[in-house]
């Protein structure tokens, strides 16, 4: 038996590092893919209903174009806050470079130098290249998004014939918990959007109040950013904490008040994240932090910012269809959320068996 299980182990790690490496190649076609069945599982509900009182191709216009309008929608409030705050700080060059001089010089007289290395990597070749970047990204996200709407588009097309197809399968079994574990992970990614839209709700409408309570410029926009960015987990507070404190760096003159407004912020993403969140989200979206910190480092490394919004939507996948087979169910067991102090009791003898044993 074992001679026969190592070649299988061999296979199987072979094939799983032959499957990151496609994946992490084939970001230009697997990237839209993947974003485009999240979609279609978040508006199929939408599309079903249509066709319920109007022609197929009516409602899938409808769809597509309620889908555009919602995308769109979030985009122009990011591009605005964005623009706004980055017109801002472009204006604030002088400032910004005084405080820099500032660093500079209280760092030298502690013998740490760094004008030197900064005049080395930034320079204006770098400021050119930056912004040929940020150009073929705009270029790339706009083309992007055109891929993914058209697999969205053919998708809801074929999802009544897909289930058709899947229940026509020979192996009933399979088909049966193809379907299940299908139909479940739409339902969880709908959960799963739902709850992050109330805690995106709340992070804005919270960190918009304590910057307007804390005289802090483009509270408006500050709020609009925490909204958005709060759809990316761990890494989209991230930045909308530390833009804030970047403006406020020019805005107070003391350190105390930079602090304040820094720790107040972080303050909000945690009470968020970490207590409010978990409470509305409950056991349909329970998965263990660990590996939610892991989906989403993981997938920002293979797909870039994109991996790190779609990174626990796959995972989510992943765990709720290993949990309808019975074969590996143990893994969504493992690394799903905490098990309750109730769930897990030592094996006990029942009354009968200690009499049976006595």
């Amino acid at each position: 038996m074992k001679a026969d299980g190592a070649p299988r182990i061999s296979a199987g790690i072979a094939a799983a590092v032959l499957l990151l490496v496609a994946v992490y190649y084939g970001t230009e076609v697997l990237a839209p893919l993947t974003l485009a069945f999240f979609i279609i599982a978040i508006v199929w509900p939408l599309q079903q209903r249509l066709q319920l009182r109007l022609p197929a191709l009516i409602a899938l216009v409808i769809t597509i174009i309620v889908t555009a309008v919602v995308c769109l929608g979030f985009a122009s409030l990011a591009a605005l806050a964005f623009g706004r705050v980055g017109r801002s700080l472009v204006a604030d060059a002088s400032r910004y470079q005084a405080l820099y001089d500032t660093m500079v010089a209280w760092l030298e007289d502690r013998g740490v130098s760094v004008a030197g290395l900064w005049a080395e990597h930034f320079n204006t070749g770098w400021l050119l290249r930056a912004a040929r970047q940020v150009t073929g990204r705009v270029n790339t996200t706009l083309t992007f998004w055109l891929v993914t709407l058209v697999y969205v588009m053919l998708g809801l097309l074929e999802v009544d014939n897909a289930r058709r197809k899947v229940q026509a399968l020979g192996n009933q079994d399979a088909a049966r918990i193809l379907i299940d574990a299908t139909a479940a992970t739409a339902v969880k990614f709908r959960k799963y959007m739902l709850v992050r839209t109330q805690m995106s709700v709340v992070t804005g409408l919270l960190i918009w109040a304590l910057a307007w309570i804390t005289g802090l410029q483009f509270a408006a926009e500050w709020g609009i950013i925490a909204f958005v960015l709060n759809y990316i987990p761990f890494i989209g507070p991230l930045i909308a904490t530390l833009f804030p404190t970047l403006l406020e760096m020019t805005q107070f003159s003391t350190w105390q008040a930079v602090l304040g407004i820094f720790l107040g912020l972080n303050l909000i993403q945690f009470v968020v994240g970490s207590y409010i969140e978990p409470r509305v989200s409950g056991d349909v979206l329970s998965i263990s932090p660990f590996v939610v910190l892991f989906a989403v480092f993981f997938w920002t490394f293979m797909w870039g910012l994109f991996g790190a919004f779609i990174g626990v939507p796959i995972i989510i996948a992943i765990l709720t269809f290993c949990s309808h087979h019975p074969a590996s169910r143990f893994i969504a067991d493992l690394f799903g959320g905490p098990v309750g102090a109730a769930e897990v009791r030592p094996a006990t003898k029942t009354p009968d068996a200690t009499r049976s044993a006595g």
